[in-house]
């Protein structure tokens, strides 16, 4: 069992994360990015599945995503997102969801905002089904899972930075790089993310004129 890490300590080690997320993996875990710019939304396929739906069956927004939720919850949630997408976070919250088939699913959302630089571009979460472990310590669970989030950002974040500086690309296409590498590997971005890094450090100095495919090879060569 993970220890609890403060998500407040920029010097907590990356890898930590890692084992963290991994020790929710009876908990179904997805992610979420909205970008301000073009008002996108990219639902991992873990959070497709926690909604009834398969990647391609919808194409996800805010309304949806809040229709979704149980109305005695909904002005909660909304409340919640707007106060990360203008004030900030991190911030969580509790919510009961409904599913395609009339499921309920008790989640745990944790948001931050997405920086470049000192300018928000964005808004980053993660939505962890505590549903299957409702019964047990729900409290510590949750407590664990918002440390686990924090942790997952950092290195989600680390690894699409040395995407944009080795391959040239830009926030959005880094983590669109990540996110079909997982699907296709069906691995979570976050474990593909460290080991990502990992890998950027084995590499010499001596590709830093390398093209961007030869980057992108680089990195993602022997995952």
């Amino acid at each position: 069992m993970p220890s609890t890490v403060d998500p407040t300590d920029p010097f907590v080690p990356l890898s930590g994360a890692v084992s963290s997320v991994e020790y929710f993996i009876d908990c179904p875990t997805g992610t979420v990015e909205h970008y301000f710019a073009d008002d996108t939304y990219t639902w991992s396929d873990e959070l497709y599945r926690i909604h009834g739906y398969e990647r391609g069956d919808i194409v996800p927004t805010l309304e949806l995503g809040m229709a979704h939720f149980d109305p005695a919850d909904r002005d909660a949630v909304r409340a919640f997102w707007t106060k990360v997408t203008t004030v900030g976070g991190p911030a969580s919250v509790y919510a009961s969801l409904l599913d395609l088939q009339g499921d309920t699913h008790r989640l745990l959302l944790s948001a931050d905002l997405i920086v470049d630089g000192t300018e928000p571009v964005g808004v980053w979460a993660l939505v962890v089904d505590l549903t299957r472990s409702i019964h047990a310590d729900t409290h510590r669970l949750a407590n664990e899972a918002v440390a686990a989030s924090a942790l997952s950002r950092a290195v989600i974040e680390q690894a699409k930075g040395i995407l944009m500086g080795r391959a040239g690309l830009s926030a959005t296409e880094a983590f669109q790089q990540l996110s079909s590498y997982s699907q296709r590997t069906n691995r979570k971005v976050v474990v593909i993310s460290q080991e990502i890094i990992d890998r950027a450090l084995t590499l010499t100095h001596g590709h830093r004129h390398q093209s961007s495919t030869d980057a992108l090879l680089d990195l993602f060569e022997k995952l």
